[in-house]
């Protein structure tokens, strides 16, 4: 019986770094920041974004994860600075992540920007064992299975861009792909490409695909994103495999926006889960334009 426990305990495990081996935000179609550090914007002074995300709602044990990120420019060097936090959920397992970022934009020909972005990161994970029901927690195979992990880690990034397109690549976790043992920040890399066609004077369409791979785990995403300027996005996007969502951004000011997004796996899971919540709220700081006239 001790065993049979055991097993279950590390398929679980596993089973939580595969599908939670980065965390899978929504948004980042909206602001890409969430995965990629090289994120820039030549709008603003600064930005704050707070998202939460509710993934498989009702399942036992489902993730549940709390995202925080400010950045501020410096415009005269062409760089961001910023911070980054994460903190993750999933069964009895708990995992923090802290970045520090920084990011750096040139020129590229008279149209295109290029920006390249770097994350240091401190990694938490942790155990709850108290949510475990075991008739022998002291088990030497159960303690040594729940270790508590302290790491440093780096991500990197880039972005090219102009006003309609943008394309994007980024790798999260690049010392893990150093690390023998099994952990729960393995390295995920991402690319993705997205174009914005104005339609009239009040609205945009926009297109996205994307790819997104993590040890031998390959997947893609596509969206389709309407915008009504300075009013509300509404759009759609589809996962491989078996998951398709809604996505929802209302504009309460030119600096305050709030973005929604829902999304339903169509596999073995939907028996369990009526689907996924994720919610962001975003503020930002106009940039300050400096006079620089004679009288």
């Amino acid at each position: 019986m001790k065993k049979l426990y055991i097993i279950i305990l590390t398929c679980f495990t596993i089973g939580g770094i595969l599908a939670q081996s980065d965390v899978r935000f929504n948004n980042y179609w909206w602001k890409s920041s969430i995965i990629n550090p090289a994120y820039m914007s030549k709008d603003y002074l600064a930005e704050f974004d707070m998202a939460y995300r509710n993934q498989w709602t009702m399942f036992p044990g489902a993730p549940k994860t709390l995202y925080v990120s400010g950045a501020y420019y410096i415009e005269d060097l062409h760089t961001k600075i910023g911070v980054r936090a994460i903190q993750d959920k999933i069964g009895y397992t708990s995992s923090t992540d802290v970045d520090l970022l920084y990011s750096y934009a040139t020129l590229v020909g008279y149209y295109w920007r290029l920006q390249m972005g770097l994350g240091l990161s401190y990694q938490n994970q942790s155990f709850d064992v108290s949510k475990i029901d075991s008739q022998t927690p002291t088990d030497p195979a159960l303690v040594n299975l729940l270790v508590n992990e302290n790491r440093l880690n780096a991500d990197v990034g880039f972005e090219l861009t102009n006003d309609k397109w943008l394309f994007g690549l980024s790798s999260q976790n690049l010392a893990s792909l150093f690390r023998k043992e099994n952990s729960r920040f393995q390295n995920t890399n991402m690319i993705y490409g997205t174009y914005r066609h104005p339609v009239n004077q009040k609205i945009d369409f926009s297109y996205g695909i994307g790819g997104i791979q993590t040890k031998n785990i390959l997947q893609g995403e596509f969206h389709f994103t309407s915008h009504f300027k300075n009013a509300f996005q509404i759009g759609a996007f589809y996962r491989t495999a078996n998951e398709m969502g809604v996505l929802f951004g209302l504009d309460f000011s030119k600096n305050m926006k709030l973005y929604y997004s829902y999304d339903y796996n169509v596999g073995g899971i939907s028996r369990r889960s009526i689907g996924s919540h994720e919610i962001m709220i975003s503020y930002n700081l106009d940039k300050i334009y400096k006079c620089n006239c004679w009288y």
